[in-house]
């Protein structure tokens, strides 16, 4: 799982770390940890609150997790 890519899908967004953790109701803490890759196996809950929060599909953001980063 590839978590930077929700970094960049946020980052591309124009959202703060911040403004998704109040928008997903997921903790900053957590989703750094997710980003970061640190977090490897987020639940499908806390996956479907984040891709709510950034507008997208969930089965978008399942595929951006398996993909590499793009720099």
């Amino acid at each position: 799982m590839n978590g930077g890519n929700i970094r960049k899908i946020r980052e591309k967004k124009g959202m703060t770390l911040n403004e998704l953790a109040a928008q997903s109701g997921v903790s900053k803490s957590y989703i750094s940890y997710i980003e970061r890759g640190m977090q490897k196996n987020p639940s499908i809950s806390v996956l479907e609150k984040i891709s709510t929060a950034l507008g997208i599909k969930f089965i978008e953001l399942i595929e951006t997790l398996n993909e590499p980063v793009k720099k």
